[in-house]
């Protein structure tokens, strides 16, 4: 198999050094090479509907914009497969394992080519290349409860891999699966839960401690034993949010920091949303602006929407869902350079998915348990009171 999938690289690399372009089957081809290598351990024969709807969403990223005299239909300039290289990261990645010689000073695998053209594969595969090591065939194991069957879930192997092609081998792990609506329901307060122990069901328990008041009454959805709440701290981390609409259309967003309340955006450049079905795609900040992650709770204001989002500006995100967990919206934007990700701007979940990244080496530092001063942990409970704006409500 590795063998076919370098027969294919070395002709679509052959086709742009003589100018020639690629068409459609050439790049079906490659695509359908590199799926069955990488996931060989599955049951599903090569050829099957399984692995050409997967084939099919990846090809259908790529524009063939470029008319050849003599042929039936477009072809993909050199300036398609950049665009598509930037879009697949993880296709990327696996391609210039391929394509890149391991030791600089050796010419590339298919070295007949003009130093010219040289370059422009090394403009693709080096340079965006470089941030996140590996070969481009690790998938992350994606942990569930085994009474949640894994028909029921969104993220499917093969949406990992291409997720994970914009993330470091350190997050490549191990994926926990932390909310969905089908097993959990449609409710925000259980998102937040089950998603950050630490920035709400531990900002209620503080919350309680401080008035000397027993939590269940105030916070009923908190059924967990208080020992629980307090020894899960430091699990925030970053999270993968993925909804499944109505129109049957799968996206999400990769939200760097946790999910804490505040009246603005917030976040950092690591975030990004990204498109798994009808076609996949994924869309870094291009750093127009800073309006990355956006997590409202219980602000009582018009103008700041509750809900959790990414992207663009207020009532008009890159991509939203409002508290009730019942609607929401998709917008082209700027902050990412991303298009509307739905059929229509306005969408109505029909499954909504988190999913915590481990990163490597996160499982140890828990075991050392919580560090710092007693006036450094009050300063974190603060904060965890903010979350949900209940710092000051015991004055």
């Amino acid at each position: 198999m590795i063998e076919l999938l370098m027969s294919c690289c070395i002709i679509i690399s052959f086709n742009f050094a003589t100018l020639d372009s690629i068409g459609r089957s050439d790049l079906e081809a490659v695509l359908t090479a590199m799926l069955e290598t990488i996931f060989s351990h599955r049951s599903a024969e090569p050829g099957s509907a399984s692995c050409q709807e997967t084939v099919h969403i990846f090809l259908d990223a790529a524009k063939f914009s470029e008319a050849r005299e003599g042929c039936t239909g477009n072809s993909m300039s050199f300036e398609d497969f950049r665009t598509w290289c930037t879009l697949l990261p993880s296709v990327r990645k696996f391609l210039g394992s391929l394509l890149m010689p391991s030791d600089p000073e050796q010419k590339l695998a298919h070295g007949h080519q003009s130093i010219e053209f040289n370059e422009k594969i090394e403009e693709i595969f080096t340079k965006p290349f470089c941030l996140a090591c590996g070969s481009g065939s690790q998938v992350p194991r994606l942990l569930h409860p085994e009474n949640i069957d894994s028909s029921v879930l969104l993220l499917r192997e093969e949406y990992a891999w291409h997720i994970g092609g914009a993330l470091s081998q350190l997050e490549l792990d191990d994926w926990k699966l932390l909310y969905h609506s089908a097993v959990n329901g449609l409710s925000f307060n259980t998102f937040l839960g089950n998603i950050s122990w630490t920035s709400y069901f531990h900002a209620a328990y503080v919350k309680c401690r401080y008035l000397r008041l027993s939590i269940s009454p105030y916070y009923p959805h908190c059924s967990f034993p208080i020992e629980c709440i307090t020894k899960c701290r430091n699990d925030d981390g970053p999270t993968l949010l993925i909804i499944k609409d109505k129109e049957g259309y799968i996206y999400g967003g990769y939200a760097s920091q946790p999910w804490q309340r505040h009246a603005d955006f917030y976040g950092d450049m690591k975030s990004f949303l990204f498109q798994l079905y009808p076609q996949a795609s994924i869309f870094r900040p291009t750093g127009a602006n800073s309006n990355l992650q956006w997590c409202a709770v219980n602000f009582s204001s018009e103008s700041i929407p509750n809900g959790i989002g990414f992207g663009g500006r207020i009532n008009h995100f890159g991509m939203f869902l409002s508290a009730n967990f019942d609607q929401g919206h998709t917008f082209s934007c700027i902050t990412f350079g991303s298009p509307c990700m739905s059929k229509a701007n306005q969408i109505y979940p029909e499954v909504i998915e988190c999913w915590g990244v481990v990163p490597k080496g996160a499982q140890q530092e828990r075991k050392n348990g919580v560090k710092g001063t007693v006036l450094e942990r009050f300063k974190e409970d603060r904060n965890m009171l903010n979350m949900v704006g209940l710092a000051n409500s015991s004055q």
